[in-house]
């Protein structure tokens, strides 16, 4: 099934760890506004929860490159969680690919990020691949990408501090 949504999750997203354990779109849809709920709370236990532990899990993406593995993944986002700036997205303009089993979900993340007291723009182009396994949603592949290198430069520097 491939349909473009006309939901967008952000910092009002809710919890839904429950409603992922659905097998199904439904399932798989709740696993990503859960996704949501995490980062924009910067709720680490729930963010863990959706990503997979497995040791193949990979997250490509501005701040951490390419990292394979649940724990190494929760680690980054745990320091920037607790980092020099606050982020706040909303992921929309979605597509869904998904298929028994499996959902991919493409699109764009809009926010921005505060540091220094300065709120900047954010713009990030990407996509969250989850798979059903051992009764639940999780979260084994995420792509995302700054197009503009100074954007990008900027937002590396202010995350990392």
């Amino acid at each position: 099934m491939t349909r473009r949504l006309e939901s967008t999750f952000g910092p009002d997203s809710r919890n839904r760890l429950d409603a992922a354990a659905t097998p199904g779109a439904e399932g798989a849809l709740a696993a990503l506004e859960t996704f949501y709920f995490a980062f924009n709370q910067r709720d680490l236990d729930v963010f863990a929860q959706v990503w997979t532990g497995d040791a193949l899990a990979q997250l490509n993406n501005p701040l951490g490159g390419i990292l394979r593995g649940g724990p190494e993944i929760t680690a980054l986002y745990d320091k920037v969680f607790h980092g020099p700036a606050r982020v706040t997205v909303t992921f929309g303009d979605i597509v869904e690919y998904a298929g028994e089993g499996h959902a991919l979900f493409a699109g764009r993340e809009t926010g921005s990020y505060v540091v220094d007291g300065r709120e900047v723009p954010l713009r990030i182009r990407t996509s969250r691949y989850f798979r059903y396994e051992n009764g639940r949603w999780a979260q084994f592949h995420h792509h995302g990408s700054i197009d503009d290198p100074g954007e990008l430069a900027a937002y590396q520097a202010a995350v990392r501090g």
